[in-house]
């Protein structure tokens, strides 16, 4: 991967669902992002000239219900970070694997090859898994509880960092994997990809702390972020004597006005919201993540409307350009963003934030 991504001398940034219809916004208008392969490659090249870093596929089977069937169209994550990976130069993208889904000695193989593809560009976005009904299309009993679910993404993810450090074969005998006679060729292009680990639970923030690059973790804002960045960053130095970096998630809408950018965020996000699926969205939280807190469930119907719970980045390019600034202050490394519509949001974005960005000095120009 660019060695960008993990240098830590400025905020990075990312696009977090372009490969989902709909993106984050569980919304009806009619002119809601696609998902789809072509907008998808206009997007990455879009944000590989303008600059932004990285992009963030998630990994979704099932839709969530209600008029839309939010989600119900998704990119297969390794595929697409294949496929734009061999159509940009600079930007890194992350493939999202859960971990109950995909066996590792496929998944060292695959991301190798999607690495080499890229050209050292390709990371590795571990999930431990949540959704019931998916673990219910696969055929997979849900684990009662978070400790067992990250223990096997533990021994998941030591099974591929050994494939990939590991000259000749070995064998490997564990609680839940049984091997013999393992090898792996070809290896990544600098040992191993780079780690972001999405989880806000303690376990799924401890499992990061351990072996992540880059903690992806639900935070209400700079605010209550702050406290738990910290606690990431120290975790990681005092129990497992390494550094890790904090992300968090975004939805933005950005425009000249700020009663431009809240009227568009009434339009989509509260007159045309499609509210059976951020019921079932939020239902589906509740019962099996714990990324959410009760009151954040509770509290925050709109925000799961506007952005799948993630933190509200609205108003004119200086209050969005502000508001990233104090995520930074807070000692978060970098965020994802999303847009309804990521194309044309993205280039005034580009052209009207970044810039404003670069003069606060927490990113370098591109």
């Amino acid at each position: 991967m660019s060695k960008s991504i993990t240098d830590g001398k400025d905020f990075k940034l990312g696009l977090f669902s372009p490969n989902c219809s709909s993106g984050l916004a569980v919304t009806r208008i009619p002119e809601r992002w696609s998902g789809s392969w072509e907008d998808n490659l206009r997007l990455a090249r879009l944000a590989d000239e303008a600059g932004i870093d990285f992009l963030l596929p998630i990994a979704r089977w099932i839709g969530y219900g209600g008029e839309t069937n939010f989600h119900e169209g998704v990119l297969d994550p390794t595929v697409f970070a294949a496929g734009l990976l061999a159509h940009t130069r600079r930007i890194s993208v992350f493939a999202t694997i859960h971990t109950a889904f995909n066996h590792p000695v496929v998944v060292a193989k695959q991301l190798a090859t999607v690495d080499a593809i890229g050209q050292g560009r390709a990371g590795i976005n571990i999930v431990a898994g949540w959704n019931q009904p998916e673990y219910e299309a696969f055929g997979v009993e849900l684990p009662e509880g978070h400790d067992e679910r990250y223990a096997l993404a533990q021994e998941w993810w030591d099974v591929i960092r050994k494939i990939w450090t590991t000259p000749g074969r070995f064998d490997h005998e564990g609680t839940y994997y049984q091997l013999r006679n393992v090898e792996g060729l070809p290896k990544p292009h600098d040992g191993v990809l780079p780690v972001l680990n999405a989880g806000s639970s303690e376990q799924g923030r401890d499992f990061a702390a351990r072996n992540a690059d880059f903690a992806f973790t639900i935070v209400g804002g700079p605010e209550d972020g702050e406290a738990i960045a910290h606690r990431i960053h120290a975790t990681a130095r005092e129990r497992y004597s390494r550094q890790v970096g904090a992300f968090t998630l975004s939805h933005v809408v950005c425009r000249p006005t700020r009663r431009e950018a809240e009227d568009y965020l009434h339009y989509y996000a509260d007159e045309n919201a499609d509210w059976n699926a951020v019921d079932n969205l939020m239902r589906l939280q509740g019962m099996h993540a714990q990324s959410f807190t009760p009151e954040m469930l509770r509290e925050n119907r709109a925000r799961f409307a506007a952005g799948h719970g993630s933190c509200p980045l609205i108003g004119t390019p200086d209050e969005v350009a502000d508001r990233i600034e104090q995520f930074h202050r807070a000692g978060f490394g970098g965020m994802t963003l999303a847009f309804v519509d990521y194309v044309s949001e993205l280039e005034y974005f580009a052209q009207e934030v970044l810039p404003r960005l670069e003069a606060k000095g927490i990113r370098a120009p591109r």
